[in-house]
């Protein structure tokens, strides 16, 4: 009977890791539906890119108050964390605090203290992050994409992160043996009071069950990830290791559009000429869905935090088009869970559901063409997404595609055809403002 819990535990481990697992392997499957693209270049900065923004927080601490914040809980789970390793093994060898043998009363006393003072500081952290979107009700918090589901999950997170530190201070307070040695209980040794009128069994339940919904709390939250916009805490640092490093605004040519114009600018090629036999079918231009983007296009949809600093910048938005990056990453991210459920219901093929990417199901074509092309909202990212490539490659379907470019930019493509410039003047008469007096 005294290796039931220890069972029990086993079992809810087991099920807790096979399940984020496969979560883990589904997020994998729909990342590599896109489109192949190589960023294997230029290592170094890579690496440099992912400690500093990912690691360092880097462009988090642009806005002050949020940034330390998130500082303080990005630390507080990285650190706190690292007591989960004693309770796995107290919950399968049935023992209780393994460490403090081992590492002895001094450094077990520093490690638990620095733990307390740490969930202290990010329950009071993620208390002001619940004030800010609740109450104080921060701005670029409001927008109409942050209802239902988006708002819900962002105070979900909270109020995980809420209990969990909750129950950590309290499983330090009601553990008798703790208090009474005087290690570590920094925090802890202002909240035992609380419970001074209760038996030691009383204790004993109260610390007991507190590490039990502790644990199962955290388990529950590792496969919670899957479906919220915290996926960012895995993702953040391949996304920054795999960014684009080329200068802001220049965009990737199309290697048949660059076949064709350099086709046209050689006098002596023949433009009749039939194409090479292992050339294929020219590529689709363009993206009009999830699988004619990247597969780094993906990982951003599913690292996407919906902090909001990106739409806060957009000037679209700003001057009420009706474009929002951070809606683009969200509806890019929907449809392709979407898609990647279609796949699982077909047994591994995708079975034609009627939609898309682009159009009335997901991203108009008003919010591609509202886009000024800036980069602030890539600037902007504290994980280094890029909403402006999906729009972009979404503009060049449209236009080489389905020749719906509006009708501006249509006027301008054809001035460049016929005369050479944007400017409806014929090249004949580019130099009558010289015969001007």
């Amino acid at each position: 009977m005294q290796y039931i819990p220890n069972l029990i535990f086993a079992l809810l481990l087991v099920a807790g890791v096979y399940f984020f697992v496969g979560n883990v392997k589904r997020i994998i499957r729909n990342i590599k539906l896109g489109k192949d693209v190589d960023r294997s270049d230029q290592k170094s900065e890579r690496w440099a890119n992912m400690a500093r923004i990912a690691l360092g927080q880097s462009k988090m601490v642009r806005r002050p108050v949020s940034g330390l914040l998130h500082i303080i809980v990005y630390a507080g789970f990285i650190i706190i964390n690292v007591e989960v390793l004693e309770i796995i093994l107290d919950g399968l060898l049935g023992t209780h605090r393994l460490f403090l043998p081992i590492l002895g009363n001094g450094f077990y006393g520093f490690l638990i203290g620095t733990f307390e003072v740490l969930a202290l500081l990010v329950l009071v952290a993620v208390i002001v992050f619940w004030i800010r979107r609740n109450v104080i009700k921060i701005k670029r918090f409001l927008n109409k994409e942050m209802t239902g589901w988006p708002k819900n999950d962002g105070n979900f997170i909270l109020y995980f992160e809420m209990v969990l530190m909750s129950l950590f201070l309290i499983m330090n307070a009601t553990d008798a043996h703790l208090q009474a040695a005087g290690i570590g209980n920094i925090v802890s040794q202002f909240i035992a009071p609380l419970f001074s009128g209760i038996s030691p069994e009383g204790l004993h339940t109260i610390e007991r069950v507190s590490w039990w919904i502790h644990i199962t709390g955290i388990l529950v939250f590792l496969n919670y990830l899957y479906y919220s916009k915290h996926l960012h805490i895995l993702l953040a640092f391949p996304n920054t290791f795999y960014a684009n490093l080329k200068a802001k605004g220049q965009f990737s040519n199309n290697k048949n559009v660059t076949k064709e114009v350099q086709l046209m600018m050689d006098p002596n090629a023949d433009p009749y000429a039939a194409p090479a036999e292992d050339e294929g079918e020219p590529e689709k231009f363009g993206a009009s869905d999830v699988t004619d983007l990247n597969w780094v296009q993906l990982m951003n949809a599913y690292t996407c935090t919906e902090c909001g600093r990106c739409t806060s910048v957009c000037p679209a938005n700003l001057t009420g088009k009706e474009l929002s990056p951070r809606a683009i990453m969200m509806k890019t991210r929907d449809r392709l869970q979407e898609v990647g459920k279609n796949i699982e219901a077909n047994n591994g093929t995708f079975q034609d559901d009627g939609k898309q990417l682009l159009g009335d199901d997901y991203i108009t074509q008003e919010e591609i063409w509202a886009c000024t092309s800036c980069n602030a909202c890539v600037e902007e990212c504290p994980v280094n997404i890029d909403p402006l490539s999906i729009i972009m490659d979404m503009r060049q379907y449209l236009v080489m595609e389905q020749s719906a470019a509006p009708q501006e930019l249509n006027a301008m493509m054809q001035n460049v055809e016929n005369n050479g410039a944007p400017w409806p003047y014929s090249q004949m008469d580019r130099l009558n403002w010289v015969n001007e007096e």
